[in-house]
């Protein structure tokens, strides 16, 4: 399994988009965040309400959850399979799936202006892009970065980064690529 960690637009959607094209699926986490112009229930995210999320916590359904920028994320526990997905957590997350075998961690950097940049072409809000920086500031930092396995260069081409993780991930499970 694939985990992709990094602050708010550093590409990690578009990195799984591109791990998608080549033959790995994402794990659909649950959310009590709004949904993004364009974001699909069932597809980017199940959307819940805070009360379903809190339920769901009661019937140990997630495998682990977080609160993240006032919103829960989690990850149900019957979707962490195998090794051919990916799923895209929080610093606060990310400790419990590392336990997993066959899991491979990389920590997307971008640079801070690029953020901005990106943030504001999805939408996101001058108030918004500014607290995402600060709290991000915060919890994306080296003690995150150093309990991934591999850092990549989320402004690099989509090329680069795919082959820098295929390379990686299967050189760190020792398999031969099967596509």
């Amino acid at each position: 399994m694939i985990i992709l960690v990094g602050p708010s637009a550093s590409g990690k959607t578009y990195i799984g988009k591109c791990l998608e094209k080549i033959g790995f699926h994402k794990i659909v986490t649950y959310t009590t965040r709004q949904p993004r112009t364009k974001e699909i229930n069932g597809v980017d995210y199940y959307f819940l309400t805070k009360l379903e999320f809190l339920n769901k916590i009661e019937q140990n359904f997630f495998f682990e959850y977080v609160i993240y920028n006032n919103n829960y994320y989690g990850t149900s526990n019957n979707s962490i399979k195998d090794i051919n997905s990916y799923l895209i957590v929080e610093p606060q997350g990310l400790k419990k799936y590392l336990n997993i075998p066959n899991c491979v961690a990389f920590f997307i950097e971008c640079p801070e202006d690029v953020l901005k940049e990106r943030m504001k072409k999805r939408g996101d809000s001058e108030l918004e892009i500014a607290k995402r920086i600060v709290n991000d500031r915060k919890i994306f930092n080296s003690t995150t970065k150093k309990l991934c396995h591999y850092q990549i260069d989320g402004n690099a081409s989509s090329e680069k980064i795919i082959k820098e993780i295929e390379d990686k991930y299967y050189g760190c499970l020792n398999l031969a690529k099967s596509h």
